[in-house]
């Protein structure tokens, strides 16, 4: 396939950004999104132009650290696929596509595509763990049985991987749908339960001191989520704040 990327760049946090018009030459429909943008960077490089700076790590689905805006959408067109696991057949022979980076306030660009994503990293450092010893394999924290239907419902708000892509699609540069699954996580679980007040309001007050917008229930955030994670979180969460403010 022949493609034309229209890519955002910006030479850093306080210089003007633009879009920048490339062309993509002979892409394998089998190619990953981020190997496309590897052989257009090399042709870059081969062309003494400054390769496009992404962010990128496992390249797996993993980690999160790849996300981009693709064409308007958080990640791309594939539902519920990281950047990185997008493939180019989701895309046509002559299509053209615009890629940018997370737009959000508490997220600055760094580079090009970069943003500085520290904020969610200070949601969880405020509250987002809990303090049940669990430094044995034997011991209290290990051998407190959960029933299913709770353990399941912590594991699917665990399945966040903080890209921030939820932020990107809320029209209000909300962290709600990332801090709400980590609040949830824990406070359905006894280990978690004990500072669940704490944690709740810790959390939020984080998350607003960090630029982050509230929600207001565009349902966006789960749309956008390569992990699939509900806006029920956001309702749990919504909860614990409320029992947390009665205490």
């Amino acid at each position: 396939m022949d493609l034309t990327l229209y890519v955002w760049r910006q030479e850093g946090p306080d210089a003007k950004g633009k879009l920048e018009q490339y062309e993509a030459k002979d892409v394998s429909p089998d190619s990953s999104f981020l190997e496309m943008m590897d052989i257009v960077n090399e042709d870059l490089i081969t062309s003494g132009i400054d390769p496009i700076e992404l962010d990128n790590d496992c390249r797996e689905g993993i980690c999160g650290t790849c996300g981009c805006v693709i064409n308007g959408i958080p990640h791309g067109p594939q539902k519920e696929t990281t950047t990185c696991q997008l493939h180019m057949r989701q895309f046509q022979d002559g299509d053209s596509i615009t890629i940018e980076p997370w737009r959000a306030k508490a997220f600055p660009v760094i580079k090009d595509l970069v943003v500085d994503r520290s904020a969610l990293d200070n949601i969880i450092q405020s509250g987002g763990y809990t303090s049940a010893y669990t430094g044995e394999l034997i011991g209290e924290a290990n051998n407190t049985l959960i029933p299913k239907p709770i353990a399941e419902y912590s594991m699917d708000a665990a399945a966040c991987i903080g890209c921030g892509a939820c932020v990107a699609a809320c029209p209000n540069g909300s962290a709600m749908l990332f801090t709400s699954a980590k609040v949830a996580q824990l406070a359905v679980l006894p280990q978690g339960a004990v500072e669940a007040a704490e944690r709740v309001e810790e959390m939020t007050e984080a998350m607003l001191n960090a630029g982050f917008g509230n929600c207001s229930n565009h349902y966006e955030c789960e749309a956008a989520c390569p992990q699939g994670i509900s806006v029920k979180f956001i309702a749990k969460a919504n909860r614990e704040y409320i029992k947390a403010q009665a205490k």
